[in-house]
């Protein structure tokens, strides 16, 4: 596969942030794909296995795939603000990186589905995502809001043996809005040894978008 990857820097509400841009030729271009990562406190940055796994199966699918580190991270610059501030550099990253009418996908891996969930909701009805991606989405710790796609459109994978959050949370988030889950069996939060796999699901569920 022809990958290419792109590092650089955008303008943030606390100051510049890093962010990798993946894209492929070997595809048309769909649109724009975000991809939130795990919390920073926790050693989450842009580079979380999770979270490229999920990029290269995006941009297999022809998205154009920005990953970033929240404020605080690495090179961005800011501090961690507990979940309002990254919230916001998700949607400068989407304002930067969005032509105008493209189609987004947004997505994030724990502490990043929050934040993907609570950005999408900060968007107006025309700009809100296409299609949302979420992996074992932070909804104990965080108060997850509601998918702003229909269930079909939403994306939620989560590992049998997650002892960091638990399935049960992801089922108690998806059950009053009839979104699917999927479980992968006796995987953990980070899907160590099932990464293909997931990839698969991420290519599988984008192969006819």
């Amino acid at each position: 596969m022809n990958a290419f990857t792109k590092r650089g820097e955008i303008a943030g509400p606390a100051g510049l942030l890093s962010v990798a841009v993946d894209t492929t030729t070997d595809v048309p271009e769909r649109g724009l794909a975000v991809i939130c990562h795990p919390h920073p406190l926790q050693g989450g940055t842009m580079d979380n296995k999770v979270v490229t796994t999920v990029a290269r199966g995006l941009m297999q699918r022809g998205w154009r795939v920005v990953r970033f580190d929240y404020r605080g991270v690495r090179d961005s610059q800011g501090a961690w603000d507990e979940g309002r501030g990254e919230v916001d550099d998700a949607l400068a990253v989407i304002a930067t990186h969005r032509a105008a009418g493209e189609p987004l996908v947004l997505g994030g891996f724990s502490f990043g589905g929050f934040v993907a969930l609570s950005a999408a909701t900060k968007l107006s009805e025309a700009e809100r995502p296409r299609n949302l991606v979420l992996v074992a989405p932070s909804t104990v710790k965080h108060v997850a809001p509601p998918a702003t796609t229909a269930a079909a459109d939403t994306l939620l994978i989560h590992g049998e043996a997650d002892d960091v959050v638990p399935l049960s949370a992801s089922l108690d988030w998806a059950r009053p809005q009839a979104v699917p889950v999927v479980v992968v069996p006796g995987a953990g939060h980070f899907f160590h040894g099932q990464l293909p796999l997931l990839k698969s699901l991420v290519l599988r569920n984008f192969a006819d978008r």
